[in-house]
């Protein structure tokens, strides 16, 4: 998996392509274990191109293009590339390995090349370390990190112009780095103190307040219905409840859905068979519950001990093994 903080902050530039011998760039492939019929060429949320891939996993195809960052994405996985028109690029992988597979030939392949080894490396750096450094700490590999990155690409001797782009890259990467730092450190300081309390409508009718649960652990994760990856973690979810089922914790989910979607609501959670107790958040983001925990992403997870004091604030995903780790200790 890609870091999903790094993804999100990275910056699509592009910049003018003036004086190049062709007006446009040639991008072909060959893909073993394709993951569907088409490749994507986008630029930030746009899709620039969309390319038919053959029954061979072959493509070739050409677009005019400003010289910059773009990204390939083939339904499953995506990677960033650099292109400019007078390029003539191809490339090779195999999409059961996607990113460790990536081998770019022809003219534009020294930057490309350098982009794909520098997202397998970026999938080595350890930045749950990082991330649960001290300020001070955290500054500092920062800061070393910067330094490296920045040495590595000179050393490179690419491309002046991707040299310029990618120092860009690199210093909004870590500044959003950092802000999901200091995000992270203000919700870890709700650990210890004693949670918000909430009283919402339950799906299966009344209402229902944190102090139902009291002598009991309390997992709470606020979703909505047109979450995506909300979506995703129901299946992981209802596996975590049977397992624990019968022991001392509760599993709570509160919707931030829009007032006017309520019967969407109700239909979903019935339709979908979701189990433990089902609430509906009073005023969607700016329910008081919600502001209490600084959520501005969702899904988020919550643990609350049977005292009512938060336990996580920003607790494991059910998909992730790290929640089965941290119930287990807790309630055997």
């Amino acid at each position: 998996m890609k870091k999903l903080f790094f993804i999100a902050f990275l910056v699509v530039c592009s910049i003018n392509s003036n004086g190049q011998d062709k007006k446009y760039v040639t991008f072909q492939a060959e893909i073993a274990n394709r993951n569907g019929d088409y490749i994507y060429l986008n630029n930030g949320d746009k899709t620039l191109k969309k390319i038919q891939i053959n029954k061979d996993g072959v493509f070739k195809d050409s677009l005019n293009v400003k010289e910059g960052f773009y990204q390939m994405f083939d339904g499953v996985e995506y990677a960033s590339l650099y292109l400019k028109n007078g390029f003539d690029l191809k490339l090779k992988m195999d999409a059961k390995e996607f990113d460790e597979s990536l081998v770019y030939s022809g003219k534009g392949s020294a930057e490309n090349n350098y982009l794909a080894q520098s997202a397998l490396l970026d999938e080595k750096f350890n930045y749950d370390n990082l991330l649960t450094a001290s300020v001070a700490d955290f500054n500092k590999l920062v800061g070393e990190k910067k330094k490296a990155d920045f040495a590595a690409l000179e050393a490179a001797k690419l491309d002046p112009n991707f040299v310029s782009l990618q120092k860009r890259n690199i210093e909004m990467s870590l500044k959003g780095l950092e802000k999901f730092y200091n995000e992270t450190q203000a919700t870890n300081k709700i650990n210890n103190s004693i949670s918000a309390s909430f009283d919402y409508e339950n799906h299966k009718g009344g209402k229902t307040k944190l102090e139902d649960f009291k002598g009991k652990y309390v997992y709470i994760d606020v979703w909505a219905t047109w979450c995506g990856p909300c979506r995703a973690e129901i299946p992981f979810l209802k596996k975590v409840e049977e397992k624990y089922h019968g022991k001392n914790i509760e599993f709570v989910s509160i919707s931030i859905d829009a007032l006017k979607d309520h019967d969407k609501w109700k239909k979903f959670v019935t339709d979908k068979e979701l189990g433990g107790v089902q609430l509906m958040a009073d005023k969607e983001w700016n329910s008081d519950f919600v502001k209490s925990f600084g959520i501005q992403g969702i899904p988020r997870f919550i643990l609350i001990d049977p005292n009512g004091k938060v336990v996580k604030a920003d607790a494991a995903r059910p998909s992730s093994p790290k929640l089965q780790e941290e119930l287990d200790a807790l309630l055997h």
